[in-house]
């Protein structure tokens, strides 16, 4: 009699269990969602995040909150996310310095972009502009190198800091290219520009919408576009086109989840993201700004992440680049 009664009672904890699981698994979200970002606010991942966590609001009647925990090159937010409880409420929203550069940059990194996240979707991708000082001889990437190859380590480029996305796009450009330009760093790319206007460097790496204005004046010319897919409505060839094919040094952005989350709520996030993107609105949003929406499946954006490591390993390798 005791080991029938055990029995049912195992039992019934069983089904209980699974009906809970069943029935969490199926009402998600019950609560507010917290989507991390790893910079301070009015960044360019907050041109991204928050119109898809209003989006996502509307679609899913919860709230969905922006949190930005900047610093350390995007490892303090990135470690915040890794060790968040894995059920869905809090989302990391990263870029390709979190998720593919920092791992070879940093020699203690405080997280594992494989390992302590499961990947829900690469969103969106956003180029870079080659610029250059109008007293540069150089009218196009092709002229560019040839003069940085006759001028060894005089022509000086500007970033927004070590390691920073235009850093290592300059970066793969000597390394593709059989280049050695100069590199002088600033505290962010608004010192950087300002100093290139004034003729102090020759080259940098800056968005589009940063340039732009400058561009329009003749304060500075545009060589090339530094993702593999030209502007839209702007009439600028691409650096692959100019003799590097191949060459693909832009800002992606992607949303991912703290390991374990299961895989039923990471679906559902992953179309949830998916469908934002795709809302009129949103589109029209990100297509001013020149950064092409993508919505890959979280299969997609973990054979992504991996490609992306190995490219920015060997980029930063040969660069010499280090933080420790």
């Amino acid at each position: 009699m005791p080991v029938k009664i055990n029995g049912l009672v195992c039992l019934v904890m069983c089904i209980t269990a699974a009906c809970a699981y069943a029935q969490g698994a199926g009402s998600f979200p019950a609560k507010p969602i917290r989507v991390i970002v790893p910079y301070p606010p009015g960044g360019g991942t907050d041109m991204i995040g928050r119109p898809l966590a209003q989006r996502l609001t509307e679609s899913l009647k919860q709230q969905v909150i922006v949190d930005n925990r900047g610093g350390a090159g995007g490892n303090i937010g990135m470690e915040l996310a890794a060790k968040s409880p894995p059920d869905g409420y809090t989302l990391v929203l990263a870029l390709t310095a979190q998720l593919a550069v920092n791992p070879a940059l940093y020699k203690k990194l405080p997280y594992d972009p494989l390992k302590d996240f499961e990947p829900v979707s690469l969103l969106a991708t956003g180029p870079y502009l080659l610029v250059v000082h109008p007293s540069l001889p150089a009218k196009n990437v092709k002229e560019f190198i040839a003069l940085a190859k006759a001028r060894p380590e005089q022509i000086s480029y500007a970033s927004s800091g070590n390691g920073s996305g235009g850093h290592l796009a300059a970066a793969l450009l000597e390394s593709m290219a059989g280049i050695k330009m100069l590199h002088v760093p600033y505290k962010g790319g608004g010192p950087a520009l300002v100093d290139l206007i004034a003729g102090n460097v020759q080259a940098l790496y800056s968005t589009y919408a940063t340039s732009k204005p400058h561009i329009e004046t003749g304060r500075v010319r545009p060589l090339g576009v530094s993702t593999l897919k030209r502007l839209t409505g702007v009439a600028i060839p691409t650096i692959a086109e100019q003799g590097l094919p191949g060459y693909d040094a832009g800002v992606w952005y992607a949303v991912l989840a703290p390991a374990g989350t299961p895989r039923d709520v990471v679906s559902k996030l992953n179309s949830e993201f998916v469908r934002a993107l795709n809302a009129p609105e949103v589109r029209s949003l990100l297509e001013k700004a020149n950064i092409e929406t993508i919505g890959s499946t979280p299969e997609g954006l973990t054979k992504f992440m991996k490609s992306e490591i190995a490219k920015w390993a060997k980029v930063v390798k040969e660069a010499n680049v280090h933080i420790d």
